[in-house]
């Protein structure tokens, strides 16, 4: 199923975020998750590809799997990093004969140099000859695939509730977000957030713009509290200061972090679904615990 037409059902439409692991023992454990959370009927997985392009084999074998064996929709993820267009046209040529419709196209994070840190001001990324510098030209480029019949895919991109690091405001980030859906972005997936009074401004925000197309909320059960200040640091996110206080008195104590994050998370995807989100995005960092907590929570609660 195209997942732009399956987020306009009027039942929540629960997505569950994968990389593609690097060894066999860490695949055979991928694929336990993903049988476990089929139980809770997701709408689509979606798996990531490598800085550098990195895992895009991986990639593109985890989805065909993920579709033909465990039977759940799967969207790949690809980068403009690391490829030419041919090599592009390459990788979504191998996607469209495995049967997968839906991808969703970013520029992705360039490899950080041996003691480099990731980029907080406008990036210096160059492409490579031949290749794209925004997720929207990459998106561009597919759409003109699918009007000359090459490519079906069903295109996603992502969006920031928070502003992106690399853009000087968010004025700015959502100019650009609105060049992507232009470019043929049919659905968005959000930046992971711990406040939804980001996504909520966002999302109004995006709609005085005149974007229309869903806007899927992004978020990450937190189950280690170094964990995610690492990941927020990176990303540009905010930890609230009340929650991160709790989480840094328990942050010696796992199953404590487990159950505060999974509560919090709980509360905030109610909230989110109350107030007219089309569904959540899990980012499970191929784990299934927190997640199916926060599903089986929220599939009761709505009975």
């Amino acid at each position: 199923m195209r997942i732009a037409e399956r987020l306009l059902l009027p039942s929540p439409c629960y997505s569950f975020e994968f990389f593609p692991p690097k060894t066999e023992a860490g695949q055979g454990a991928l694929f336990d998750t993903l049988r476990e959370l089929k139980e809770l009927e997701p709408g689509f997985v979606s798996v990531t590809y490598g800085a550098g392009g990195s895992t895009q084999r991986g990639t593109t074998e985890i989805v065909s799997r993920i579709k033909h064996e465990v039977g759940i929709e799967a969207m790949a993820h690809l980068t403009c990093i690391g490829h030419s267009k041919d090599e592009l046209s390459g990788v979504l040529d191998r996607l469209q004969g495995e049967g997968i419709q839906n991808v969703l196209a970013l520029r992705g994070d360039p490899p950080v140099p041996p003691g480099g840190k990731r980029a907080t001001l406008p990036s210096l990324f160059q492409p490579e000859a031949g290749g794209f510098r925004f997720s929207g030209e990459l998106m561009r480029f597919i759409r003109e695939g699918r009007r000359d019949n090459r490519w079906t895919f069903c295109l996603g991109g992502a969006c920031y509730p928070e502003g992106h690091m690399e853009c000087p405001s968010r004025d700015e980030d959502l100019i650009h977000l609105v060049e992507k859906v232009s470019a043929g972005a049919e659905f968005l997936l959000t930046q992971l957030f711990f406040d939804n009074a980001f996504y909520f401004d966002f999302v109004q925000r995006a709609q005085a713009a005149r974007i229309r197309v869903p806007i899927v909320p992004g978020i990450m059960p937190i189950t280690n509290f170094e964990q995610i200040d690492r990941f927020t640091r990176m990303c540009g996110a905010t930890l609230p200061m009340r929650l991160r206080l709790q989480l840094e008195r328990y942050q010696n104590d796992p199953d404590a972090v487990l159950q505060l994050g999974v509560a919090h998370a709980t509360v905030q995807c109610m909230e989110l679904l109350s107030r007219g989100a089309p569904g959540i995005h899990f980012y499970t960092l191929n784990r299934s615990r927190a997640t199916r907590m926060i599903v089986t929570a929220l599939k009761n609660a709505r009975g």
